[in-house]
């Protein structure tokens, strides 16, 4: 494979892994084979200049960022489930608000333990998309990097961070469609 087997699988799934969200019922089955095609295209850039670091770097903060999603998914679902079987609504009624201390306290510890997986993930991102941009020299890889790990640093203070990595999901559909389809200076 080559570099623009790369661009059309980083393109296709970083556009996949946008929309993913918007669509019902399956937006996250098309977000995640998004996110494999992209996984395959940064294994292709990786394969092409030999470096198993970029690969490593980006599986890394794939497993942190689905690793995030599931702790935010079982810390929603335990609150739901103390709402749902310990008829916590009506209880809060009797005993007020301190009957949904507990709800709000696995929500708030589920909801930082993700933002700090994300964090970590994103990280990671920013640095398998930074080895990207030094040995292809397209710079764009750099700023969605950066644009993920700062929205992820800004997600937990202000809702400014959707906005930054919502930036940095579409500069990643550019960076891919900026891949050369080879390699100028001869090391693929």
């Amino acid at each position: 494979m080559s570099l623009k087997e790369a661009r059309t699988y980083g393109s296709i799934g970083a556009v996949l892994s946008l929309l993913g969200g918007l669509i019902p019922r399956v937006g996250l089955l098309v977000t995640i084979a998004g996110m494999v095609m992209t996984l395959f295209a940064v294994r292709e850039i990786s394969n092409e200049f030999k470096r198993e670091d970029i690969f490593r770097s980006y599986l890394v903060a794939l497993i942190l960022l689905l690793g995030a999603f599931l702790v935010l998914i079982i810390a929603v679902l335990f609150g739901i489930g103390a709402v749902v079987f310990k008829g916590m609504p009506f209880r809060a009624m009797e005993e007020g608000f301190w009957a949904l201390r507990h709800i709000i306290a696995t929500f708030l510890v589920g909801a930082f333990l993700a933002w700090i997986l994300f964090l970590l993930g994103s990280y990671y991102l920013k640095k398998s998309y930074e080895e990207i941009a030094d040995e292809i020299g397209v710079d764009v890889f750099k700023t969605t990097g950066s644009l993920y790990f700062l929205g992820t640093v800004l997600m937990i203070v202000f809702g400014l961070g959707a906005l930054l990595i919502l930036a940095g999901k579409i500069l990643e559909i550019v960076a891919y469609l900026s891949l050369p389809e080879k390699v100028e200076n001869g090391e693929g």
